[in-house]
């Protein structure tokens, strides 16, 4: 019975701090003060209590009357209240999904910069190595080497530039 007494007591000493009371005041310099202690007395105090837990966010995908809601204005939103733990697991959510879609983004456009540049190196090498001269050989269909005479190299030569030049801008 004794033991009884005291898990008894002790649970209720434990309690007592989880019914504490929160006030509210504008100081004198009009900032807005919150604490557990109240202030002094020549300042209107507001008592604060929790609001009573809520249940979570709707499971199903939003109506029409729901998506013209949540296009509220920030002002809207503000006066709405603080948002439950649900809202903010989601926004958290909704955050890191956009900002996973953005890092994707840039390394999309960084291997599409590095591609073309890329591009661009292998045709003007091309270009520079016709317009050195020499003999240019090519292989043929049956996998046999064929050295260009002139008027094909001057042919080759204006393809390659005009491949450079469109790789390049």
């Amino acid at each position: 019975m004794k033991r009884l007494s005291m898990a008894i007591a002790l649970a209720l000493y434990v309690a007592l701090p989880a019914s504490a009371q929160m006030f509210k005041w504008v100081d004198a310099n009009g900032k807005v003060q919150y604490s557990d202690k109240p202030p002094p007395s020549n300042i209107k105090t507001e008592k604060l209590r929790a609001p009573p837990p809520t249940p979570g966010a709707p499971a199903t995908g939003a109506t029409a009357g729901e998506a013209k809601a949540g296009t509220q204005t920030d002002k809207d939103a503000a006066k709405a209240g603080p948002k439950t733990t649900a809202e903010q697991e989601q926004a958290f959510r909704k955050r890191q999904l956009e900002a996973s879609k953005a890092q994707e983004a840039d390394a999309k456009k960084q291997a599409q910069a590095r591609d073309k540049a890329e591009h661009c190196k292998r045709a003007t090498a091309a270009v520079n190595a016709l317009q050195l001269g020499g003999r240019q050989q090519r292989i043929d269909s049956k996998g046999e080497r064929v050295f260009l005479d002139e008027q094909q190299i001057s042919q080759e030569l204006a393809k390659a530039q005009q491949e450079a030049a469109a790789a390049c801008n």
